[in-house]
């Protein structure tokens, strides 16, 4: 799948984990007809919005660099799919009172990211004058 498909999928699977309107996940995803679930279960109205609104809000800082506006602040984060590879896309916020940062098209423009996980043990010092 290419990385917009996979984000795809995953607003389906979050879709799914709402219950509306007794929305079914297909058990056979796949490259050849994600786009065609993913459209036909959107629709005209807008039922993926919650979903896409999880999904483009969980994602976590990568430090790559990004697009930018003029309009908007902006961030690259990444998505972990379900096979554990990681997808990457701009996360648009701010904008001001009349700002629509969510409106700004983000799936067409991800892109697949390399990440190496690696567990740390830090320790961490907090100091106060004693009495």
């Amino acid at each position: 799948m290419t990385p917009e498909q996979k984000l795809k999928h995953l607003i389906l699977i979050r879709h799914a984990g709402f219950g509306y309107n007794d929305f079914e996940l297909p058990e056979e995803i796949d490259a050849g007809n994600i786009d065609e679930i993913y459209n036909e279960t959107d629709g005209d109205d807008y039922e993926l919005q919650d979903a896409r609104n999880e999904i483009r809000s969980s994602g976590t800082e990568t430090g790559l660099e990004c697009e930018y506006s003029r309009h908007y602040e902006s961030e690259a984060v990444a998505v972990k799919y379900v096979d554990g590879s990681w997808v990457g896309f701009t996360y648009w916020y701010g904008g001001g009172k009349h700002g629509e940062p969510e409106a700004v098209d983000w799936i067409e423009y991800a892109y697949d990211v390399a990440c190496q996980e690696e567990q740390k043990l830090v320790t961490v010092q907090t100091f106060t004058k004693a009495n």
